[in-house]
């Protein structure tokens, strides 16, 4: 049998380079309108509005334009009948408006005009180039700025605003054109879109994922088919995921424990090759359709996890959205993410997840439990739980779901073409411009144009081992990834280069004792290799050497000047190629190859010099960082949280501090969060379980202003020491959630 070199898929990404956003769009799309309603929500005004937001922070000019076309007949006929294409033809050009308004009111919520075969050809056109362009390798990834919609639209049917279905033919011409097996559509359009839902129901090469506003089928469309128990059929069971919205008003943390419970690990486990996101903005707060409570910087949040999926291969196109202010605002936070802009700060803290979203979650979970093993990690019940458990408050019982249906209409059904709508008052609308101004103004998108700045210095080669070359915390450690950077992957030279400056006494001191500072200063050439190795066997799993003290300090103090250079607004991020480590030295002591805390010296220095009120401390190293856990425990400013190997406490450092049950204390408390594993091996699932389960919705809701990775890599596969499996590429994606 073939050996499988564990390192092979890192190593295919190193010369891949992030290339540039596309974006398609054509004025054509303006032409596509309703003659007998002026009023009519989806308007030439939505493309207007994003194209000016869009133009007005100069995102366009940073964009390779993805020119637009026509889709032929055949890629219409990828989703669609040829007789609902004929349909749509024949009104090309037609002058008779009457005529016109009455085809159309023999559809649900559908205007035609006599330019919409063309703009309907020109939206699925565009996006079947955006998504060329995409998986062709032209452009990393792009957003198609186009209407009509389409993910209503149905095989034989307009519907909703929709004529072709752009997403779904676009993933259909990937499938069957550019040979691709796993796509997901992310639908987040506050409507169901039905449409895409039919259209891949028994193919299991398509994952849809839609969150909807549905209030038990009496929001439009309907339908019984949107809820959560419709999960596919066939060898497509499992691939449909429903995730209806039961209540109006859901905001930003709704949103979030969706993505974080849901999305994310399933998405993650299906390991698409593209995404195309249905990106309908009428959920956004202001839009009379969805009554959802969405501020538009969050869509940023939603799309930017989505980026370290399928290489980054991402498509976003235009679905809904019919509050002019919150599209257009929320259409270009979702450009610059897909430019690789960091996404703003959220204006408003987060609100706990409603019940009701808590309930459809787990109805969801409940429903595909069965075919995903990331969804697995509760334990379920059986009968003789159910007859015999008291109090069942974590017993979670599906409904069941009953839809009363309308009787059928006889005779021909004819829909609403004007005034079918919801329409706000203008003191309700004046509420909303003031409110979107408001978020507007308290969203600041500026950031540094320095993408990643690094710090690396010589002089913590000194620190060493002279008793035992072949101890594993060596100076070789970093030696190697500095030239992996340099060498290997090429990306020193993409990065800024900040000097490493010791750090001083009075910092190091911010920390640990005095006494501990000036007995390490203490040790120098004269020290005598027994005074050398007595001392360091005062202490737990720790050497010293006469440049301990001078190794360590530079690594201290390359910390704080990473920390200081992203603080002050020149880099957006630091990377401290730093040695010896730092996570186990307590205040009085070195301890577990570690000299002096270099990550809590740095966040006490973020708190003390540049004043910041909250500081997230983020610890994968594969031992449980006893030294910060115990600096910060007392001290609600600082969230540490550590995932770390356990043994029910028999794993280095030991003892009960890292276990589940120690959550800080005093003010602190609740502010330590340790994910400790009882067993080796935990590799990829069980670490993207934890961050999506327990890191990331806690993150989210301390909101901090800083965050510091104690970035061990001990729980990587092949490490002697830590006996995990987490791949080298796992680490990318904790880095960019």
């Amino acid at each position: 049998q073939q050996l499988k070199d564990i390192y092979q898929n890192a190593i295919s990404m190193s010369e891949r380079r992030r290339s540039a956003t596309g974006v398609v769009y054509d004025d054509r799309f303006l032409l596509h309108r309703c003659l007998w309603d002026p009023n009519y929500p989806e308007c030439p005004e939505r493309y207007l509005e994003v194209m000016k937001r869009i133009e007005l922070e100069q995102l366009i000019d940073r964009c390779t334009f993805v020119r637009p076309r026509l889709a032929t007949e055949e890629e219409v006929r990828l989703k669609h009948t040829q007789q609902h294409l004929e349909t749509l033809k024949a009104t090309r050009g037609s002058l008779d408006k009457a005529q016109l308004e009455d085809l159309s009111s023999r559809y649900d919520a559908i205007f035609i005009h006599p330019e919409s075969y063309e703009t309907s050809l020109l939206s699925v056109g565009s996006t079947v180039a955006l998504v060329d362009a995409v998986c062709n390798g032209e452009i990393q990834n792009g957003m198609a700025v186009v209407r009509p919609p389409g993910h209503h639209a149905m095989t034989a049917e307009f519907n909703g605003y929709c004529f072709f279905n752009n997403v779904a033919i676009a993933a259909q011409h990937a499938l069957d054109k550019l040979g691709l097996s796993r796509i997901l559509i992310v639908d987040w359009d506050v409507h169901h879109g039905q449409g895409t839902q039919r259209m891949f129901y028994s193919d299991p090469r398509v994952l849809y994922f839609s969150v909807h506003r549905y209030e038990h089928a009496t929001f439009w469309p309907n339908l019984r088919e949107s809820d959560f128990d419709f999960i596919g059929s066939g060898e497509g069971e499992g691939f449909n995921f429903n995730v209806p919205l039961n209540a109006i008003g859901m905001e930003n943390a709704d949103y979030l424990a969706i993505w974080h419970q849901l999305l994310l690990p399933v998405a993650t486990e299906f390991n698409p090759e593209l995404i195309i996101v249905s990106a309908g903005y009428d959920a956004a707060f202001g839009c009379p359709e969805g009554m959802m409570n969405i501020t538009p910087a969050f869509y940023a949040h939603l799309l930017s996890p989505l980026l370290s999926l399928a290489q980054g291969r991402v498509a976003v196109v235009l679905e809904g959205g019919y509050c002019l202010e919150s599209l257009a605002e929320a259409s270009m936070h979702t450009l610059k993410t897909l430019l690789g802009d960091p996404c703003s700060k959220l204006a408003d803290k987060l609100t706990p997840p409603c019940p009701s979203i808590r309930e459809t979650i787990l109805n969801c979970i409940a429903s595909h439990r069965s075919f995903w093993k990331s969804l697995q990690l509760n334990e379920m019940y059986n009968v003789e739980d159910y007859n015999n458990v008291n109090p069942q408050e974590n017993f979670h019982k599906l409904p069941v779901c009953r839809l009363d249906q309308e009787p059928a209409r006889s005779g021909e059904v004819r829909y609403e073409t004007r005034n079918c709508y919801p329409v706000q008052s203008v003191a309700e609308r004046q509420r909303i411009h003031d409110r979107l101004v408001q978020l507007r103004l308290a969203t600041d998108l500026s950031f540094p144009a320095e993408r990643l700045c690094y710090v690396y210095d010589e002089v913590m080669l000194e620190h060493q081992n002279s008793s035992d070359a072949l101890h594993p915390e060596n100076p070789i450690r970093i030696v190697n990834i500095y030239q992996h950077l340099m060498e290997h992957y090429q990306l020193a030279k993409r990065m800024k280069r900040v000097a490493a400056i010791p750090a001083t006494v009075d910092e190091l001191c911010l920390v640990h004792d005095r006494e501990l500072v000036e007995r390490m200063h203490s040790i120098g050439k004269d020290t005598s290799d027994r005074d050398l190795k007595e001392l360091a066997e005062s202490y737990n799993s720790v050497y010293l050497h006469p440049k301990s003290f001078s190794s360590a300090s530079m690594a201290a103090g390359s910390v704080i000047q990473v920390v200081g250079e992203v603080l002050s607004g020149r880099s957006r991020a630091g990377l401290c190629i730093v040695r010896p480590p730092g996570h186990h030295a307590e205040p009085g002591e070195p301890h577990g190859f570690c000299i002096f805390n270099n990550v809590a010296i740095a966040a006490r220095v973020a708190l003390e010099q540049h004043n910041l009120k909250r500081v997230l401390i983020v610890d994968w190293d594969v031992h449980h960082g006893n030294g910060t856990q115990h600096i910060f425990e007392e001290d609600p400013r600082v969230l540490y949280i550590s995932v770390h190997r356990y043994d029910n406490g028999t794993f280095f450092p030991r003892g009960t501090d890292g276990n589940y049950t120690v959550v800080g204390r005093g003010k602190g408390t609740g502010f330590t969060v340790n994910v400790p594993w009882n067993h080796k091996s935990m590799g990829d699932p069980q670490y993207m379980a934890a961050f999506t389960s327990v890191i990331l919705p806690i993150a989210y809701e301390f909101d901090p202003e800083l965050v510091l990775v104690s970035a061990g890599f001990d729980a990587a596969i092949g490490d002697p020491l830590g006996g995990c499996r987490v791949t080298p590429e796992a680490y990318g994606y904790f880095t960019q959630w």
